[in-house]
Protein backbone atom coordinates (compact mmCIF):
# COMPACT_ATOMS: atom_id res chain seq x y z
CA UNK A 1 0.00 0.00 0.00
CA UNK A 2 1.15 3.53 -0.70
CA UNK A 3 0.55 6.60 1.46
CA UNK A 4 -2.74 7.43 -0.26
CA UNK A 5 -4.13 3.96 0.48
CA UNK A 6 -3.13 4.27 4.13
CA UNK A 7 -4.97 7.59 4.25
CA UNK A 8 -8.13 6.11 2.72
CA UNK A 9 -8.36 2.79 4.57
CA UNK A 10 -9.53 2.25 8.13
CA UNK A 11 -7.29 1.02 10.93
CA UNK A 12 -9.02 -2.38 10.97
CA UNK A 13 -8.65 -2.80 7.21
CA UNK A 14 -4.98 -1.89 7.35
CA UNK A 15 -4.39 -4.25 10.27
CA UNK A 16 -5.96 -7.28 8.61
CA UNK A 17 -4.28 -6.56 5.25
CA UNK A 18 -1.05 -7.82 6.85
CA UNK A 19 -2.70 -11.17 7.58
CA UNK A 20 -3.28 -11.99 3.90
CA UNK A 21 0.29 -13.03 2.93
CA UNK A 22 0.33 -15.48 5.86
CA UNK A 23 -3.29 -16.64 5.75
CA UNK A 24 -2.36 -20.36 5.83
CA UNK A 25 -0.66 -19.95 9.22
CA UNK A 26 -3.60 -17.87 10.43
CA UNK A 27 -6.12 -20.53 9.32
CA UNK A 28 -4.03 -23.23 11.04
CA UNK A 29 -3.97 -21.16 14.25
CA UNK A 30 -7.74 -20.56 14.17
CA UNK A 31 -8.47 -24.22 13.35
CA UNK A 32 -6.50 -25.40 16.36
CA UNK A 33 -8.25 -22.78 18.49
CA UNK A 34 -11.62 -24.11 17.29
CA UNK A 35 -10.72 -27.71 18.16
CA UNK A 36 -9.52 -26.65 21.62
CA UNK A 37 -12.86 -24.92 22.23
CA UNK A 38 -14.79 -28.04 21.11
CA UNK A 39 -12.81 -30.25 23.50
CA UNK A 40 -13.34 -27.82 26.38
CA UNK A 41 -17.08 -27.74 25.69
CA UNK A 42 -17.38 -31.53 25.53
CA UNK A 43 -15.94 -32.37 28.97
CA UNK A 44 -18.78 -31.01 31.16
CA UNK A 45 -21.39 -32.57 28.84
CA UNK A 46 -19.63 -35.96 28.97
CA UNK A 47 -19.33 -35.67 32.77
CA UNK A 48 -23.10 -35.04 33.06
CA UNK A 49 -23.86 -37.99 30.76
CA UNK A 50 -21.59 -40.26 32.78
CA UNK A 51 -23.09 -39.20 36.11
CA UNK A 52 -26.66 -39.55 34.83
CA UNK A 53 -26.44 -42.65 32.60
CA UNK A 54 -23.28 -44.71 33.09
CA UNK A 55 -22.25 -44.61 36.75
CA UNK A 56 -25.72 -45.42 38.18
CA UNK A 57 -25.84 -48.68 36.13
CA UNK A 58 -22.15 -49.56 36.67
CA UNK A 59 -21.35 -49.39 32.94
CA UNK A 60 -17.62 -49.89 33.50
CA UNK A 61 -16.66 -50.70 29.91
CA UNK A 62 -18.48 -47.76 28.28
CA UNK A 63 -17.33 -45.37 31.04
CA UNK A 64 -13.67 -46.38 30.65
CA UNK A 65 -13.86 -46.13 26.83
CA UNK A 66 -15.28 -42.61 27.12
CA UNK A 67 -12.58 -41.63 29.61
CA UNK A 68 -9.84 -43.00 27.29
CA UNK A 69 -11.34 -40.99 24.43
CA UNK A 70 -11.23 -37.90 26.64
CA UNK A 71 -7.59 -38.65 27.50
CA UNK A 72 -6.76 -38.84 23.79
CA UNK A 73 -8.73 -35.62 23.22
CA UNK A 74 -6.75 -33.80 25.92
CA UNK A 75 -3.50 -35.15 24.44
CA UNK A 76 -4.56 -33.68 21.12
CA UNK A 77 -5.53 -30.48 22.93
CA UNK A 78 -1.97 -30.20 24.26
CA UNK A 79 -0.65 -30.69 20.71
CA UNK A 80 -3.03 -28.02 19.40
CA UNK A 81 -1.72 -25.62 22.04
CA UNK A 82 1.81 -26.37 20.82
CA UNK A 83 0.69 -25.47 17.28
CA UNK A 84 -0.93 -22.26 18.50
CA UNK A 85 2.11 -21.29 20.57
CA UNK A 86 4.72 -22.05 17.91
CA UNK A 87 2.99 -21.33 14.62
CA UNK A 88 0.74 -18.63 16.08
CA UNK A 89 3.71 -16.69 17.38
CA UNK A 90 5.54 -17.33 14.10
CA UNK A 91 2.56 -15.79 12.32
CA UNK A 92 2.78 -12.76 14.63
CA UNK A 93 6.52 -12.39 13.95
CA UNK A 94 5.93 -12.51 10.18
CA UNK A 95 3.25 -9.83 10.45
CA UNK A 96 5.59 -7.71 12.60
CA UNK A 97 8.42 -8.14 10.09
CA UNK A 98 6.17 -7.07 7.21
CA UNK A 99 4.94 -4.02 9.12
CA UNK A 100 8.50 -3.06 10.14
CA UNK A 101 9.68 -3.52 6.55
CA UNK A 102 6.93 -1.23 5.23
CA UNK A 103 7.60 1.32 7.95
CA UNK A 104 11.36 1.41 7.36
CA UNK A 105 10.84 1.64 3.61
CA UNK A 106 8.40 4.53 4.15
CA UNK A 107 10.94 6.27 6.39
CA UNK A 108 13.48 5.98 3.57
CA UNK A 109 11.03 7.72 1.25
CA UNK A 110 10.46 10.64 3.60
CA UNK A 111 12.14 13.89 2.71
CA UNK A 112 15.54 15.09 3.91
CA UNK A 113 13.82 17.77 5.97
CA UNK A 114 11.70 15.24 7.88
CA UNK A 115 14.80 13.91 9.61
CA UNK A 116 15.83 17.45 10.52
CA UNK A 117 12.63 17.72 12.57
CA UNK A 118 12.33 14.21 14.07
CA UNK A 119 14.75 12.58 16.47
CA UNK A 120 16.32 9.17 15.90
CA UNK A 121 15.18 7.81 19.27
CA UNK A 122 11.55 8.59 18.49
CA UNK A 123 11.74 6.84 15.13
CA UNK A 124 13.45 3.83 16.74
CA UNK A 125 10.58 3.56 19.21
CA UNK A 126 8.11 3.31 16.33
CA UNK A 127 10.21 0.56 14.73
CA UNK A 128 10.60 -1.52 17.90
CA UNK A 129 8.36 -1.13 20.96
CA UNK A 130 5.24 -0.06 19.04
CA UNK A 131 5.49 -2.96 16.59
CA UNK A 132 5.97 -5.55 19.33
CA UNK A 133 2.57 -4.59 20.77
CA UNK A 134 0.99 -4.82 17.32
CA UNK A 135 2.49 -8.33 16.95
CA UNK A 136 0.93 -9.48 20.22
CA UNK A 137 -2.42 -8.11 19.08
CA UNK A 138 -2.09 -9.80 15.67
CA UNK A 139 -1.34 -13.19 17.18
CA UNK A 140 -3.42 -13.31 20.37
CA UNK A 141 -6.24 -10.91 19.44
CA UNK A 142 -8.23 -12.91 16.85
CA UNK A 143 -7.35 -16.19 18.58
CA UNK A 144 -8.52 -15.07 22.03
CA UNK A 145 -11.72 -13.49 20.72
CA UNK A 146 -12.52 -16.56 18.60
CA UNK A 147 -11.94 -19.14 21.36
CA UNK A 148 -13.73 -17.04 23.98
CA UNK A 149 -16.77 -16.27 21.84
CA UNK A 150 -17.13 -19.87 20.69
CA UNK A 151 -16.74 -21.29 24.21
CA UNK A 152 -19.13 -18.84 25.85
CA UNK A 153 -21.84 -19.11 23.19
CA UNK A 154 -21.45 -22.90 22.99
CA UNK A 155 -21.65 -23.23 26.78
CA UNK A 156 -24.74 -21.06 27.01
CA UNK A 157 -26.39 -23.07 24.23
CA UNK A 158 -25.79 -26.34 26.07
CA UNK A 159 -26.81 -24.92 29.44
CA UNK A 160 -30.13 -23.64 28.02
CA UNK A 161 -31.04 -27.25 27.24
CA UNK A 162 -30.34 -28.24 30.86
CA UNK A 163 -31.98 -25.46 32.92
CA UNK A 164 -33.05 -22.33 31.08
CA UNK A 165 -33.84 -20.26 34.20
CA UNK A 166 -30.32 -20.53 35.63
CA UNK A 167 -28.79 -20.02 32.18
CA UNK A 168 -30.86 -16.86 31.71
CA UNK A 169 -29.42 -15.41 34.93
CA UNK A 170 -25.87 -16.10 33.68
CA UNK A 171 -26.72 -14.65 30.26
CA UNK A 172 -27.91 -11.43 31.90
CA UNK A 173 -24.72 -11.04 33.96
CA UNK A 174 -22.32 -11.55 31.04
CA UNK A 175 -23.34 -8.49 28.93
CA UNK A 176 -22.98 -6.24 31.98
CA UNK A 177 -19.51 -7.66 32.54
CA UNK A 178 -18.51 -7.14 28.90
CA UNK A 179 -19.77 -3.53 28.88
CA UNK A 180 -17.76 -2.72 32.00
CA UNK A 181 -14.67 -4.38 30.44
CA UNK A 182 -15.10 -2.35 27.26
CA UNK A 183 -15.38 0.88 29.23
CA UNK A 184 -12.22 0.09 31.18
CA UNK A 185 -10.47 -0.83 27.92
CA UNK A 186 -11.00 2.66 26.49
CA UNK A 187 -9.34 4.14 29.59
CA UNK A 188 -6.44 1.72 29.17
CA UNK A 189 -6.07 2.70 25.49
CA UNK A 190 -5.62 6.37 26.41
CA UNK A 191 -3.12 5.51 29.14
CA UNK A 192 -1.23 3.17 26.80
CA UNK A 193 -0.94 5.83 24.11
CA UNK A 194 0.54 8.21 26.69
CA UNK A 195 3.05 5.53 27.73
CA UNK A 196 4.16 5.06 24.12
CA UNK A 197 4.68 8.80 23.69
CA UNK A 198 6.77 8.94 26.88
CA UNK A 199 8.69 5.83 25.80
CA UNK A 200 9.56 7.57 22.52
CA UNK A 201 10.66 10.60 24.52
CA UNK A 202 12.95 8.60 26.78
CA UNK A 203 14.41 6.82 23.74
CA UNK A 204 15.27 10.23 22.30
CA UNK A 205 17.14 11.17 25.47
CA UNK A 206 18.90 7.81 25.66
CA UNK A 207 20.02 8.07 22.04
CA UNK A 208 21.21 11.63 22.54
CA UNK A 209 22.87 10.84 25.86
CA UNK A 210 24.76 7.83 24.56
CA UNK A 211 25.82 9.61 21.36
CA UNK A 212 27.10 12.56 23.35
CA UNK A 213 28.63 10.59 26.24
CA UNK A 214 32.21 11.48 25.26
CA UNK A 215 31.34 15.16 24.99
CA UNK A 216 29.61 15.07 28.37
CA UNK A 217 32.72 13.55 29.92
CA UNK A 218 34.97 16.09 28.26
CA UNK A 219 32.95 18.95 29.77
CA UNK A 220 32.33 17.14 33.07
CA UNK A 221 28.58 17.50 32.42
CA UNK A 222 27.53 13.99 33.43
CA UNK A 223 25.23 15.35 36.14
CA UNK A 224 23.51 17.70 33.72
CA UNK A 225 22.93 14.87 31.24
CA UNK A 226 21.65 12.63 34.03
CA UNK A 227 19.19 15.35 35.07
CA UNK A 228 17.83 15.48 31.50
CA UNK A 229 17.51 11.71 31.47
CA UNK A 230 15.84 11.69 34.89
CA UNK A 231 13.25 14.23 33.77
CA UNK A 232 12.10 12.10 30.85
CA UNK A 233 12.45 8.93 32.95
CA UNK A 234 10.17 10.42 35.63
CA UNK A 235 7.62 11.39 32.96
CA UNK A 236 7.72 7.82 31.67
CA UNK A 237 7.37 6.49 35.22
CA UNK A 238 4.33 8.69 35.87
CA UNK A 239 2.59 7.65 32.65
CA UNK A 240 3.36 3.99 33.30
CA UNK A 241 1.97 4.30 36.83
CA UNK A 242 -1.25 5.80 35.42
CA UNK A 243 -1.48 2.91 32.99
CA UNK A 244 -1.09 0.35 35.77
CA UNK A 245 -3.69 2.21 37.83
CA UNK A 246 -6.24 1.82 35.02
CA UNK A 247 -5.12 -1.79 34.64
CA UNK A 248 -5.69 -2.27 38.37
CA UNK A 249 -9.28 -1.01 38.06
CA UNK A 250 -9.74 -3.29 35.08
CA UNK A 251 -8.39 -6.42 36.80
CA UNK A 252 -10.30 -5.71 40.01
CA UNK A 253 -13.55 -5.42 38.02
CA UNK A 254 -12.81 -8.62 36.15
CA UNK A 255 -12.01 -10.60 39.31
CA UNK A 256 -15.21 -9.35 40.92
CA UNK A 257 -17.34 -10.68 38.05
CA UNK A 258 -15.38 -13.95 37.93
CA UNK A 259 -16.24 -14.53 41.59
CA UNK A 260 -19.86 -13.42 41.15
CA UNK A 261 -20.57 -15.98 38.41
CA UNK A 262 -19.96 -19.23 40.40
CA UNK A 263 -21.55 -17.73 43.50
CA UNK A 264 -24.65 -16.83 41.45
CA UNK A 265 -24.81 -20.36 40.03
CA UNK A 266 -24.69 -21.90 43.52
CA UNK A 267 -27.29 -19.42 44.85
CA UNK A 268 -29.83 -19.77 42.04
CA UNK A 269 -29.06 -23.45 41.46
CA UNK A 270 -29.54 -24.25 45.15
CA UNK A 271 -32.94 -22.52 45.15
CA UNK A 272 -34.00 -24.44 42.02
CA UNK A 273 -32.90 -27.76 43.60
CA UNK A 274 -34.89 -27.02 46.75
CA UNK A 275 -37.92 -26.28 44.53
CA UNK A 276 -37.46 -29.56 42.72
CA UNK A 277 -36.73 -27.88 39.36
CA UNK A 278 -33.12 -29.05 39.12
CA UNK A 279 -30.94 -31.91 40.42
CA UNK A 280 -27.44 -31.96 41.90
CA UNK A 281 -25.81 -33.45 38.78
CA UNK A 282 -27.10 -30.58 36.66
CA UNK A 283 -25.72 -28.12 39.22
CA UNK A 284 -22.32 -29.85 38.99
CA UNK A 285 -22.54 -29.56 35.20
CA UNK A 286 -23.32 -25.84 35.48
CA UNK A 287 -20.37 -25.42 37.83
CA UNK A 288 -18.06 -27.18 35.36
CA UNK A 289 -19.26 -24.95 32.52
CA UNK A 290 -18.73 -21.86 34.66
CA UNK A 291 -15.18 -23.11 35.28
CA UNK A 292 -14.89 -23.45 31.49
CA UNK A 293 -16.09 -19.83 31.25
CA UNK A 294 -13.23 -18.57 33.38
CA UNK A 295 -10.48 -19.09 30.78
CA UNK A 296 -12.42 -17.45 27.91
CA UNK A 297 -13.35 -14.52 30.13
CA UNK A 298 -9.72 -14.07 31.11
CA UNK A 299 -8.80 -14.26 27.44
CA UNK A 300 -11.32 -11.52 26.69
CA UNK A 301 -9.87 -9.37 29.44
CA UNK A 302 -6.40 -10.10 28.10
CA UNK A 303 -7.63 -9.08 24.68
CA UNK A 304 -8.86 -5.80 26.14
CA UNK A 305 -5.34 -5.10 27.39
CA UNK A 306 -3.80 -6.22 24.08
CA UNK A 307 -6.27 -4.04 22.21
CA UNK A 308 -5.29 -1.07 24.35
CA UNK A 309 -1.52 -1.42 23.87
CA UNK A 310 -1.55 -2.91 20.36
CA UNK A 311 -4.22 -0.44 19.23
CA UNK A 312 -2.09 2.46 20.44
CA UNK A 313 0.88 1.03 18.54
CA UNK A 314 -1.28 0.58 15.43
CA UNK A 315 -2.47 4.19 15.62
CA UNK A 316 1.14 5.43 15.78
CA UNK A 317 2.18 3.12 12.93
CA UNK A 318 -0.66 4.20 10.64
CA UNK A 319 -0.09 7.86 11.56
CA UNK A 320 3.50 7.46 10.39
CA UNK A 321 2.51 5.64 7.21
CA UNK A 322 -0.01 8.40 6.40
CA UNK A 323 2.75 11.02 6.59
CA UNK A 324 3.42 12.20 3.07
CA UNK A 325 6.91 12.91 1.87
CA UNK A 326 7.53 16.43 0.69
CA UNK A 327 9.82 15.08 -2.03
CA UNK A 328 8.09 12.90 -4.60
CA UNK A 329 8.97 11.59 -8.02
CA UNK A 330 6.47 12.71 -10.62
CA UNK A 331 4.27 10.05 -12.27
CA UNK A 332 6.32 10.39 -15.44
CA UNK A 333 9.73 10.85 -13.81
CA UNK A 334 12.66 10.48 -16.20
CA UNK A 335 15.50 8.06 -15.46
CA UNK A 336 18.74 9.96 -15.92
CA UNK A 337 21.65 8.24 -17.57
CA UNK A 338 25.18 9.41 -16.84
CA UNK A 339 25.11 13.21 -17.14
CA UNK A 340 27.78 15.54 -18.54
CA UNK A 341 27.47 17.79 -15.51
CA UNK A 342 26.16 21.02 -17.05
CA UNK A 343 24.16 22.95 -14.46
CA UNK A 344 21.75 25.85 -14.81
CA UNK A 345 20.16 27.51 -11.79
CA UNK A 346 17.41 29.90 -12.82
CA UNK A 347 16.04 32.48 -10.36
CA UNK A 348 15.68 30.13 -7.44
CA UNK A 349 14.48 31.17 -3.98
CA UNK A 350 14.21 28.93 -0.94
CA UNK A 351 13.10 29.00 2.69
CA UNK A 352 13.22 26.31 5.38
CA UNK A 353 10.49 28.09 7.31
CA UNK A 354 7.67 29.76 5.42
CA UNK A 355 8.23 33.48 5.11
CA UNK A 356 11.93 33.43 6.03
CA UNK A 357 13.96 33.38 2.81
CA UNK A 358 17.40 31.73 2.88
CA UNK A 359 18.19 32.17 -0.83
CA UNK A 360 17.01 35.06 -3.01
CA UNK A 361 16.65 34.81 -6.80
CA UNK A 362 19.90 32.90 -7.41
CA UNK A 363 20.90 32.33 -11.05
CA UNK A 364 23.99 30.46 -12.19
CA UNK A 365 25.41 28.59 -15.19
CA UNK A 366 28.11 25.94 -14.71
CA UNK A 367 29.88 24.18 -17.60
CA UNK A 368 30.63 20.45 -17.46
CA UNK A 369 33.84 19.72 -15.55
CA UNK A 370 33.99 23.18 -13.98
CA UNK A 371 35.07 23.54 -10.35
CA UNK A 372 32.99 26.03 -8.40
CA UNK A 373 34.05 27.16 -4.93
CA UNK A 374 31.30 28.50 -2.66
CA UNK A 375 32.50 30.77 0.16
CA UNK A 376 31.15 33.39 2.53
CA UNK A 377 30.07 34.01 6.09
CA UNK A 378 28.23 31.28 8.03
CA UNK A 379 24.50 31.32 7.35
CA UNK A 380 24.94 32.93 3.96
CA UNK A 381 23.26 30.05 2.09
CA UNK A 382 26.29 28.08 0.83
CA UNK A 383 25.25 24.64 2.13
CA UNK A 384 21.60 25.31 1.32
CA UNK A 385 22.40 25.83 -2.36
CA UNK A 386 24.36 22.59 -2.46
CA UNK A 387 21.49 20.69 -0.82
CA UNK A 388 19.09 21.93 -3.48
CA UNK A 389 21.20 20.56 -6.37
CA UNK A 390 20.68 16.87 -5.42
CA UNK A 391 17.09 17.81 -4.53
CA UNK A 392 17.31 17.14 -0.82
CA UNK A 393 14.85 20.05 -0.68
CA UNK A 394 12.64 21.60 -3.37
CA UNK A 395 13.03 25.22 -4.38
CA UNK A 396 10.20 27.62 -3.59
CA UNK A 397 10.63 29.48 -6.87
CA UNK A 398 12.66 29.02 -10.05
CA UNK A 399 14.23 25.78 -11.26
CA UNK A 400 17.47 23.81 -11.37
CA UNK A 401 18.46 22.13 -14.62
CA UNK A 402 21.04 19.35 -14.95
CA UNK A 403 22.04 18.82 -18.58
CA UNK A 404 19.02 21.01 -19.49
CA UNK A 405 16.60 18.73 -17.57
CA UNK A 406 14.62 20.06 -14.58
CA UNK A 407 15.69 17.93 -11.62
CA UNK A 408 12.05 17.80 -10.41
CA UNK A 409 11.16 15.84 -13.56
CA UNK A 410 13.70 13.05 -12.98
CA UNK A 411 13.70 10.20 -10.48
CA UNK A 412 15.53 11.02 -7.28
CA UNK A 413 17.41 7.72 -7.40
CA UNK A 414 18.88 8.38 -10.84
CA UNK A 415 19.71 11.96 -9.80
CA UNK A 416 21.54 10.81 -6.67
CA UNK A 417 23.49 8.20 -8.65
CA UNK A 418 24.97 11.05 -10.67
CA UNK A 419 25.97 13.17 -7.67
CA UNK A 420 28.61 12.34 -5.09
CA UNK A 421 28.51 14.17 -1.75
CA UNK A 422 31.34 14.41 0.79
CA UNK A 423 30.25 16.22 3.93
CA UNK A 424 32.10 17.77 6.83
CA UNK A 425 30.69 15.21 9.27
CA UNK A 426 31.66 11.81 7.90
CA UNK A 427 29.27 9.00 8.71
CA UNK A 428 30.74 5.50 8.75
CA UNK A 429 28.61 2.47 9.52
CA UNK A 430 29.55 0.13 12.37
CA UNK A 431 30.95 -2.39 9.91
CA UNK A 432 34.20 -3.30 8.15
CA UNK A 433 36.28 -0.89 6.09
CA UNK A 434 35.46 -3.01 3.03
CA UNK A 435 31.69 -2.56 3.46
CA UNK A 436 32.03 1.14 4.25
CA UNK A 437 33.93 1.79 1.02
CA UNK A 438 31.64 -0.53 -0.94
CA UNK A 439 28.71 1.62 0.19
CA UNK A 440 29.64 3.80 -2.79
CA UNK A 441 28.70 0.93 -5.10
CA UNK A 442 27.27 -2.12 -3.31
CA UNK A 443 27.95 -4.50 -6.21
CA UNK A 444 31.68 -3.65 -6.36
CA UNK A 445 34.22 -6.48 -6.12
CA UNK A 446 36.97 -6.50 -3.44
CA UNK A 447 39.46 -5.70 -6.19
CA UNK A 448 37.51 -2.61 -7.23
CA UNK A 449 37.29 -1.55 -3.57
CA UNK A 450 41.06 -1.90 -3.27
CA UNK A 451 41.58 0.26 -6.38
CA UNK A 452 39.32 2.96 -4.90
CA UNK A 453 41.27 2.79 -1.63
CA UNK A 454 44.54 3.33 -3.56
CA UNK A 455 43.02 6.30 -5.40
CA UNK A 456 42.01 7.78 -2.03
CA UNK A 457 45.51 7.01 -0.69
CA UNK A 458 44.15 5.00 2.25
CA UNK A 459 45.21 1.57 0.94
CA UNK A 460 48.54 1.42 2.81
CA UNK A 461 46.86 2.38 6.09
CA UNK A 462 44.28 -0.36 5.63
CA UNK A 463 46.83 -3.05 4.80
CA UNK A 464 48.82 -2.09 7.92
CA UNK A 465 45.79 -2.81 10.12
CA UNK A 466 45.51 -6.21 11.78
CA UNK A 467 42.44 -7.31 9.79
CA UNK A 468 43.09 -5.26 6.66
CA UNK A 469 39.90 -4.47 4.77
CA UNK A 470 37.92 -6.54 7.30
CA UNK A 471 38.90 -4.18 10.12
CA UNK A 472 35.88 -3.09 12.16
CA UNK A 473 35.65 0.71 12.23
CA UNK A 474 33.54 1.03 15.39
CA UNK A 475 30.47 3.19 15.98
CA UNK A 476 30.59 6.06 13.46
CA UNK A 477 34.20 5.13 12.67
CA UNK A 478 35.40 5.68 16.25
CA UNK A 479 38.35 3.31 15.75
CA UNK A 480 39.82 5.47 12.96
CA UNK A 481 41.48 8.87 12.84
CA UNK A 482 39.77 11.87 11.26
CA UNK A 483 42.00 11.67 8.21
CA UNK A 484 41.36 7.96 7.75
CA UNK A 485 37.59 8.44 7.97
CA UNK A 486 37.79 11.23 5.42
CA UNK A 487 39.84 9.12 3.00
CA UNK A 488 37.38 6.22 3.33
CA UNK A 489 34.58 8.61 2.42
CA UNK A 490 36.64 9.76 -0.58
CA UNK A 491 37.23 6.13 -1.58
CA UNK A 492 33.44 5.71 -1.62
CA UNK A 493 33.19 8.51 -4.14
CA UNK A 494 36.01 7.11 -6.31
CA UNK A 495 34.13 3.79 -6.32
CA UNK A 496 30.81 5.47 -7.13
CA UNK A 497 32.51 7.53 -9.86
CA UNK A 498 29.80 10.22 -10.26
CA UNK A 499 30.12 12.97 -12.87
CA UNK A 500 29.02 15.63 -10.34
CA UNK A 501 30.61 16.29 -6.94
CA UNK A 502 29.65 18.32 -3.89
CA UNK A 503 32.34 18.77 -1.23
CA UNK A 504 30.70 20.41 1.78
CA UNK A 505 33.55 21.75 3.95
CA UNK A 506 34.99 18.25 3.69
CA UNK A 507 38.36 19.13 5.29
CA UNK A 508 37.38 21.80 7.79
CA UNK A 509 37.52 19.44 10.78
CA UNK A 510 41.07 18.26 9.97
CA UNK A 511 44.39 19.71 11.04
CA UNK A 512 46.31 21.73 8.44
CA UNK A 513 48.86 18.98 7.68
CA UNK A 514 46.19 16.29 7.18
CA UNK A 515 44.06 18.78 5.26
CA UNK A 516 46.93 19.48 2.83
CA UNK A 517 47.35 15.75 2.19
CA UNK A 518 43.62 15.20 1.74
CA UNK A 519 43.47 18.21 -0.59
CA UNK A 520 45.85 16.47 -2.97
CA UNK A 521 43.48 13.53 -3.08
CA UNK A 522 40.57 15.87 -3.77
CA UNK A 523 42.52 17.44 -6.61
CA UNK A 524 42.73 14.04 -8.32
CA UNK A 525 39.11 13.25 -7.47
CA UNK A 526 37.62 16.32 -9.14
CA UNK A 527 39.41 15.87 -12.46
CA UNK A 528 36.77 15.62 -15.20
CA UNK A 529 33.86 16.17 -12.82
CA UNK A 530 31.64 19.18 -12.26
CA UNK A 531 32.42 20.09 -8.67
CA UNK A 532 30.98 22.38 -6.02
CA UNK A 533 33.34 22.99 -3.11
CA UNK A 534 32.02 24.68 0.01
CA UNK A 535 35.08 25.99 1.84
CA UNK A 536 35.83 27.89 5.01
CA UNK A 537 39.59 28.00 4.46
CA UNK A 538 39.98 30.03 1.31
CA UNK A 539 43.51 28.80 0.66
CA UNK A 540 42.02 25.43 -0.37
CA UNK A 541 40.00 26.93 -3.25
CA UNK A 542 42.50 29.31 -4.85
CA UNK A 543 42.72 27.08 -7.93
CA UNK A 544 38.94 26.79 -8.46
CA UNK A 545 37.68 27.83 -11.90
CA UNK A 546 35.19 30.16 -10.25
CA UNK A 547 34.52 31.35 -6.73
CA UNK A 548 31.02 32.34 -5.63
CA UNK A 549 30.81 34.62 -2.61
CA UNK A 550 27.55 34.33 -0.66
CA UNK A 551 26.12 36.88 1.72
CA UNK A 552 22.60 36.78 3.21
CA UNK A 553 21.32 34.38 0.57
CA UNK A 554 22.71 36.25 -2.43
CA UNK A 555 25.70 35.75 -4.72
CA UNK A 556 27.55 39.05 -4.35
CA UNK A 557 30.77 38.09 -6.17
CA UNK A 558 31.62 35.62 -8.94
CA UNK A 559 35.07 35.09 -10.47
CA UNK A 560 38.43 33.34 -10.04
CA UNK A 561 40.87 34.06 -7.24
CA UNK A 562 42.92 36.68 -9.11
CA UNK A 563 39.84 38.48 -10.38
CA UNK A 564 38.21 38.66 -6.93
CA UNK A 565 41.42 39.80 -5.25
CA UNK A 566 41.68 42.67 -7.75
CA UNK A 567 38.05 43.56 -7.09
CA UNK A 568 38.99 44.01 -3.44
CA UNK A 569 35.53 43.08 -2.18
CA UNK A 570 34.30 40.63 0.48
CA UNK A 571 36.38 37.73 -0.86
CA UNK A 572 39.59 39.76 -0.77
CA UNK A 573 38.76 40.91 2.75
CA UNK A 574 38.10 37.35 3.94
CA UNK A 575 41.22 36.04 2.25
CA UNK A 576 43.44 38.75 3.71
CA UNK A 577 41.96 38.22 7.17
CA UNK A 578 42.71 34.50 7.05
CA UNK A 579 46.18 35.11 5.60
CA UNK A 580 47.06 37.65 8.28
CA UNK A 581 45.76 35.40 11.04
CA UNK A 582 48.29 32.79 9.99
Amino acid sequence: MDTKEFQKRSLVSIFFSYFKPHKNLFILDMSCAFLIAVIDLSFPAITRYSLNKLIPINAYRTFIIIMVIMLIAYTLRAFFYYIITYYGHSFGVLVEADIRSDLFKHMQELSYGYFDKNRTGQLMSRLTADLFDITELAHHGPEDVFISTLTIIGSLGILFTIQWKLTLVIALILPIFLLVVWYRRSEMSKASLEVKEKTASININIESGLSGMKTAKAFANENSEFDKFSESNDAFKTSKTRFYKTMGYFNATMEFFLCILPATVILVGGILIMKGQMNQIDLITFTLYIATFITPIRKLSNFAELFATGGAGLVRFVDMMRTETEMKDGPNAIELGRVNGELDIENISFSYTKGIRVLHNISLHVDPGETIAVVGQSGGGKSTLCKLIPRFYDVDEGKILLDHVDIRSVSQESLHKNIGVVEQEIFLFADSILENIRYGRPDATPKEVAIAAKQAEIYDDIIAMSDGFNTFVGERGAMLSGGQKQRISIARIFLKNPPFLILDEATSSLDSVTEAKIQETFDSLIIGRTTFVIAHRLSTVRNADRILVFDSGNIIEDGNHECLMKKNGMYAELYKTQHISK
